[in-house]
């Protein structure tokens, strides 16, 4: 990042806000962090919660495939527009409520007394969670100095990193803790401190904006975006756990038809989600579908080998979080050090992360295949941490490389997008990889995560080809 000028105290100011102490910038830092990493976590949650969430409230399949995936949806269809709501009414203004309105539904999923009533509670969720997230980078622009504001960014990846290993390993120990006889329950309702600490912290700290109210929010392109995922996540998970009838298919060809009318509007609005320009760019096409099935393959497999450990090696909750360990770590150690050479290697590091993901998922495979549930838990770890390091890999490096050669004005709708695509394509694998696990476990757990692992496998290969119409480099200003 370049600026022109920097106060002579060398804090950072905006028009509505006086200069920041050194103090308070890292006090502000801390709370966009810690919503940050209350998002990671309860997105997380459910790869481990999952099965005794549906078990005790009677959901069955559709219950498990929904859990991850409304969170996902939500968060998605609403990322890009959260950032254009706080740019209109102010960033400060955005992360309060949406910090309110993600603590309340955080009760709202550890109070659920039915299926229907924590889909909901996750939906919103994630639609609160939407509104806060865009908000953190604007805000830490706004207090700390533009020449020392990497230092605040560099903390990102490892603290998130951690989330993400800690967010199942939690659900495990809370739900087998079973305090106060709550069972699941106070995995969520932890965020009513959690959040609510936050929530005071985020009132007294983060800096007064005003906002632009001339900035143009496209609510019909997010509309129609939701009636996408929506109609087909619904019928695919009808589909796959009542039949495939009328209604189903009804709902996808309903997607179908809201995808279409989305992409006229994007050709079409004023102010649109994806700039049309980004997608005449070859190498930012290329890595937005590329970004799309290949978080889709591993969304989908983290959740099969969470319920495979559980119903299929009767692992408990934190049994599981601890045999998901090596994978978390992986992906820990990789992004850390991808990030470092993302700048020598490029999208030959992309190449490299499939074909390592690639790797770890085929011993996978062949050990599940071969030991079936017998398989212990040490066994597993050489395949998991290999699976984690291939992830790892691609997720410091996909993103960064796809947006390696757009123009500067185009930088902050293809970052927003990129981010609100992950987020669906968790949505997508959560669904169609758990279907696949679903539809074969009749033949027994073994067989349906041998299945399961061999689709993951495929699109994984599928996506190689891809890496070569990517920009060879990242952009240089993010890694010098």
């Amino acid at each position: 990042m370049h600026t022109d000028s920097a106060t002579p105290t060398g804090a950072a100011t905006t028009k509505d806000h006086p200069p920041t102490t050194p103090r308070r910038a890292w006090a502000v830092l801390a709370v966009v962090l810690a919503a940050d990493v209350l998002d990671l976590v309860d997105a997380t949650i459910t790869n481990v919660a999952a099965p005794t969430i549906a078990e005790d409230l009677a959901g069955g399949p559709a219950l498990v495939q929904w859990l991850g995936a409304s969170y996902a949806l939500a968060l998605g269809v609403l990322l890009v527009i959260g950032g254009r709501l706080g740019d209109k009414y102010g960033r400060r203004r955005l992360f309060l409520l949406g910090l309110a309105g993600f603590t309340a539904a955080s009760v709202a999923c550890g109070l659920a007394f039915s299926p229907e009533s924590i889909v909901v509670a996750r939906l919103a969720q994630g639609a609160f969670g939407a509104l806060v997230i865009p908000q953190g980078f604007g805000i830490l622009g706004a207090v700390w100095p533009r020449e020392e504001i990497g230092k605040a960014f560099s903390l990102f990846g490892p603290v998130m990193g951690l989330s993400a290993v800690g967010g199942p390993i939690l659900a495990g120990f809370l739900i087998d803790a079973d305090i106060a006889g709550l069972g699941w329950r106070p995995m969520f309702l932890i965020n009513l401190v959690l959040g609510g600490a936050a929530l005071i912290a985020a009132a007294r700290l983060l800096p007064k904006d005003s906002g632009d109210r001339a900035t143009s929010v496209d609510g019909i392109g997010s509309a129609l975006l939701g009636a996408t995922m929506l109609g087909l996540l619904s019928g695919l998970i009808e589909g796959s756990t009542n039949g495939w009838s009328t209604a189903p298919v009804a709902l996808i060809g309903a997607g179908l038809l809201s995808f279409a009318l989305f992409c006229r509007r994007q050709r079409t609005a004023a102010s649109p989600l994806i700039q049309p320009s980004l997608l005449r760019n070859r190498g930012f096409t290329s890595g937005l579908v590329l970004g799309v099935v290949f978080f889709a393959a591993i969304s989908g497999l983290l959740y099969v080998v969470s319920l495979f450990l559980q119903t299929g090696l009767d692992r408990s909750p934190s049994g599981a979080a601890l045999n998901l360990m090596p994978l978390s770590a992986g992906i820990v150690i990789a992004s850390i050090a991808c990030y470092r050479l993302i700048g020598r290697f490029g999208r030959t590091l992309i190449l490299a992360g499939l074909l390592i993901t690639l790797a770890g998922t085929g011993s996978l495979l062949a050990l599940v295949a071969i030991s079936g549930t017998g398989v212990s838990s040490w066994a597993l770890v050489p395949s998991m941490l290999v699976i984690g390091l291939g992830m790892g890999t691609c997720f410091g490096t996909v993103y960064d490389v796809t947006i390696g050669d757009i123009a500067p004005a185009e930088s902050g709708s293809a970052s927003g997008s990129l981010s609100a695509v992950q987020q669906l394509a968790n949505a997508i694998g959560a669904a169609t990889v758990t279907t696949v696990f679903f539809k074969t476990v009749h033949d027994g757990p073994a067989h349906a995560m041998t299945v399961s692992l061999a689709v993951v496998a495929g699109i994984t290969l599928l996506c190689c080809p891809l890496v070569r119409l990517l920009p060879r480099r990242a952009q240089e200003e993010q890694h010098h």
